[in-house]
């Protein structure tokens, strides 16, 4: 793939640049040419008289090498004489901390040196870090933050198990930036752990996972892994559902307890339906707002209580419009829409409250998708094809909209959302047609698949447009119905309703695998 490129990570080097170098063209020779080398730990030593010949050009660098700055004062030195952070052709100091973006956008963010309360040549702080936060997240280029590909660090974080000092700055680091790869040298130990997911916050939903490995430190005398080779796509230019796709092997995050160590107050979002919490569960009092504290008491605003009973979709509830009901399943029914945008507009409804179709078990989504098929074969047979959509945000219960639409213009239904995306500002993920609900984000997203089986999707829910999918159809080139964007105002009376369902069970009694 175009888009891969191809770096080496080292740990620290220790003045052994001959042995180092010579590794790197031995494998250029067997793997083909890297792009980049990236070194932790200490790149100097005692003695670093190998590199005279490096800074005079009777040996070559095989591979532009990037590396962190001291953690050792008798180093400093070392690094005075950089002119632009080059310490001779194709060695370059990255700088104490900050981000590197290459001209392929793939994200280095950098932190050199040990923990300490002041910021010096050989130590960071809270305020450096904190400014590695910021230059990360301002880093993104549309949409919802989806991390950054590297962190290079010198010291461990703490959390994972490091038997000397770590750092405590750099755990609440990797949860802020969410990195793919976290890299660190100084302890001279080769350490892979297994990846863990860092959650959402209120800079990102994504909850994205990071992979952790110290490197032990060149020819080192235990022969411990020194190198490691990395094939890499950029975050920015990853499918979603990869750049989200989960390994068998994944552990907890082993950080959640640091922000209470540093006395931070988080806004992490681990709970997939805690975004109701912010977004749609909550009541007015005198006017007024009010939220919990996290305790579980009262504080500015409180959280309504969920009752099966009172919903609006649960098919036990007391508040289910039963005459809309055009077919029942074992785990869905399907319902005319209320204020639909057609007399043939319905909602795929599942019977048990369940959020959102990214957390159906696997047996569920099977007859999720016969009643797609079904519904696909029915309307085809009416010349129409289906758009289906679904937004899990600022709704509780799970809820999937089909549509259907002429097949004469249904290759206008991509345009449409294309238009309406620009228009918002949206990013949309385009995907293959859905074979599993492990596709979804467990957060919030909207997501529509069109007749030709692309499927878009986006975790961009800020201020989403509520009704964004009945919008976008409602568009003059698709059912021209602008005065539908919104069901409110558009409901039918029970009469016309009931008249409506009776027209469709009737057509739609052939196709339905319910009978």
């Amino acid at each position: 793939m175009e888009n891969k490129q191809k770096i080496l990570v080292c740990g620290g080097v220790g003045g052994k640049f001959n042995k180092l170098f010579d590794r790197i063209n031995a494998i250029g020779k067997k793997s083909g040419q890297f792009d980049f080398i990236f070194c932790v730990g200490d790149f100097f030593g005692a003695s670093n008289e190998e590199l005279e010949e490096y800074k005079t050009g009777s040996k070559k660098v095989p591979v532009p090498t990037y590396i962190l700055g001291a953690t050792q004062e008798k180093h400093l030195t070392l690094f005075e004489d950089a002119r632009n952070g080059e310490i001779c052709t194709n060695i370059t100091y990255l700088g104490k901390s900050g981000i590197y973006v290459t001209s392929s956008g793939m994200k280095i963010a950098y932190v050199s040196g040990k923990e300490a309360d002041n910021s010096t040549g050989v130590s960071f702080n809270a305020n450096d870090t904190k400014s590695v936060k910021m230059s990360c997240l301002a880093s993104k280029s549309s949409g919802d933050y989806r991390g950054i590909d590297i962190l290079l660090t010198s010291q461990w974080p703490h959390g994972m198990g490091s038997s000397t000092e770590s750092s405590k700055l750099l755990s609440l680091l990797t949860m802020d930036i969410r990195p793919r790869y976290h890299f660190c040298g100084l302890e001279d130990v080769y350490c892979e752990k297994p990846p863990f997911r860092n959650p959402g916050d209120t800079n990102s939903q994504l909850d994205l996972a990071t992979r952790f490995i110290s490197l032990a430190s060149v020819a080192n005398s235990k022969k411990e892994k020194y190198i490691y080779a990395l094939s890499i796509t950029p975050v920015d230019k990853m499918r979603l559902t990869d750049l989200l796709q989960r390994t068998v092997d994944e552990v907890e995050c082993p950080y959640l307890a640091i922000p209470e160590m540093l006395g931070i107050k988080t806004t992490h979002v681990d709970d997939p339906t805690a975004q109701y919490f912010f977004d749609m569960n909550t009541e007015r009092h005198n006017g007024k707002r009010y939220s919990h504290d996290g305790s579980g008491h009262p504080k500015k605003r409180f959280r309504k209580e969920f009752s099966q009973d009172k919903c609006w979709f649960c098919l036990s509830s007391t508040n289910v419009e039963k005459h809309l009901i055009v077919s029942i399943g074992e785990s869905f029914y399907v319902a005319l829409a209320k204020g639909p945008l057609n007399d043939q507009h319905v909602l795929i409804i599942s019977i048990s409250h369940v959020q959102s179709v990214s957390l159906l078990p696997e047996e569920d989504f099977a007859e999720l998708q016969r009643f797609k098929d079904a519904l696909v074969t029915f309307f085809k047979s009416h010349g129409k094809v289906v758009c289906f959509f679904e937004r899990n945000y600022k709704s509780s219960h799970l809820q999937v909209n089909a549509v259907p639409i002429d097949a004469s213009i249904a290759w206008q239904i991509s345009d449409a959302f294309e238009n309406s995306a620009d228009m918002y500002k949206l990013d949309f993920e385009k995907l293959p047609k859905l074979s599993s609900a492990a596709q979804l984000p467990s957060g919030p997203y909207f997501m529509a698949e069109l007749p030709d089986e692309m499927t878009l999707l986006t975790r961009q829910m800020k201020n989403f447009p509520i009704h964004f999918g009945r919008e976008v159809l409602c568009n003059e080139n698709l059912l021209n119905c602008d005065d539908k964007i919104d069901w409110k105002e558009c409901q039918m009376d029970v009469e016309r309703e009931k008249e409506v369902i009776q027209q469709f069970k009737e057509q739609f009694k052939p196709f339905d695998f319910t009978v």
